[in-house]
């Protein structure tokens, strides 16, 4: 009997036009000038995404009103090569308390050349959140999820071209 697991990861990756040190810069500390504002689950429009960039920050939502959504844990945090995050976002798309429950992105900052980085994503575990974690995966795995994500992000480069 071959029973086939479905696959509980997401890869992306794209090449941006920068040093390593400015590219893994932006991605953290500009995390909110590539987030879509409209993906956020507050009830009112959102501020500023904002990621504090240290082991035990959180990336998280600031609404217009002043509440805040935490909805990632910075587990690693590694200049200029690699940032790891929960991902604490359930398949209702709901914040998930349970840590054991969460997923989690790691991405890879690797210097092509002196002004080229590639910047690898992989978010695992997917299946941790239990019932409807496939579509989870498909939400991040399709055309509003990463993809837009790391596409914006390479955009931020090529504007200031």
């Amino acid at each position: 009997m071959n029973t086939q697991m479905p696959i509980a990861s997401v890869k992306q990756s794209i090449v941006v036009e920068a040093p390593i040190e400015r590219a893994f810069k932006v991605f953290t500390e500009g995390f909110g000038s590539f987030k879509p504002p409209t993906h956020n689950l507050l009830a009112v429009p959102i501020a500023e995404t904002v990621f504090e960039p240290r082991v035990g920050g959180y990336i998280y939502d600031r609404g217009t009103d002043g509440s805040e959504c935490r909805w990632a844990r910075v587990l690693a945090y590694e200049p200029p090569n690699r940032v790891l995050m929960s991902w604490d976002i359930s398949p209702r798309w709901q914040i998930e308390t349970d840590p054991d429950k969460t997923s989690e992105w790691e991405v890879v900052f690797t210097a092509e050349t002196d002004n080229r980085t590639r910047v690898e994503l992989e978010h695992r575990n997917l299946e941790r959140h239990g019932q409807g974690w496939e579509s989870e995966r498909d939400g991040v795995a399709g055309d509003h999820g990463w993809p837009l994500y790391l596409q914006r992000f390479a955009d931020l480069f090529q504007s200031a071209a």
